[in-house]
């Protein structure tokens, strides 16, 4: 799909949704290509592979982590005088 740089400014919500879909849109500025606006292609992890409340990297094998929620929340306390 080709549109104009006017329509660019004026129907972003159309071009945007045309996008969304799958559509690649070449923008034309008097009448020759300057730009291209193309989807982005996002890759959701399945619920099955999503980690389950786990830490990963240095702070996986710390034993005082084991229940990610309460740490986090017991670093959040503020100190008591």
């Amino acid at each position: 799909m080709e549109i104009t740089t006017k329509q660019l400014r004026t129907e972003p919500g159309r071009i945007i949704s045309q996008v969304s879909n799958g559509q690649e849109i070449t923008v034309t500025y008097r009448g020759k290509p300057r730009a291209k606006i193309i989807p982005i292609n996002t890759r959701r992890i399945p619920a099955s592979q999503e980690p389950d409340n786990e830490l990963f990297g240095i702070w996986k094998d710390r034993k005082d982590t084991a229940n990610v929620e309460q740490f986090v929340r017991s670093i959040r306390k503020g100190r008591k005088f």
